[in-house]
């Protein structure tokens, strides 16, 4: 059943142990009710006593068919599920001295990233003493990101992190151009008489 990982997650009927309960729901005037009268009430209504918020004072309560709860709550959690978007950050490498064939092919990269939705972190990597060409790097992550501006914003300007300087970049939301209708051309009508053939001479 796919409401089995939620069963047991809450008290419902005779399980509950508050002498009081506050009910709440439809068809039910909201108040506290003696264990016995919500049990009582539950019972009219051909439902279930559900306990859903178990730490109130007094315990809160619905008076609702536990099946039809337990689809509600998982409704409930597929759609903040569904809200909740998973955004990836992908990493792309450069050397202080990295050359234009190069740079090409990691802009293409990131472009594909970025159309993906996916953030991108652009670092130079300095080794030894590739370290004194920090503003070398810098200039390169600066033009990377000029390069990106029809696809990207800047989250975060180019910043030295022990050998590394990163600069961060999120996806723009790109309006998808629409399209010019060109009205089709009306087809020439030949207004020429067709040339006689010799047969109907």
């Amino acid at each position: 059943m796919k409401n089995d990982s939620l069963k047991g997650q809450h008290r419902i009927n005779e399980q509950i142990r508050a002498k009081e309960v506050r009910i709440v729901g439809d068809e039910v005037e909201p108040k506290v009710y003696s264990i016995a009268q919500a049990l009582r009430l539950a019972e009219e209504h051909e439902v279930d006593l559900v306990e859903i918020s178990p730490n109130a004072e007094p315990p809160v309560c619905r008076i609702i068919d536990y099946s039809k709860f337990l689809y509600q709550l998982k409704k409930r959690q597929k759609e903040q599920k569904a809200k909740q978007v998973k955004v990836n950050v992908k990493e792309i490498r450069f050397g202080p001295q990295t050359d234009d064939h190069d740079y090409n092919f990691k802009l293409k990269h990131a472009k594909g990233f970025l159309e993906d939705g996916d953030k991108v972190k652009a670092y130079v990597f300095f080794k030894g003493r590739s370290i004194l060409f920090k503003e070398q790097g810098e200039v390169l992550l600066l033009r990377f990101a000029n390069d990106l501006e029809d696809y990207a914003k800047v989250d975060q300007m180019p910043i030295l992190e022990g050998k590394r300087m990163t600069i961060q970049l999120s996806p723009k939301k790109v309006a998808v151009p629409k399209k010019v209708v060109t009205p089709a051309a009306k087809p020439v009508e030949n207004s020429a008489k067709p040339a006689q053939t010799e047969d109907e001479e």
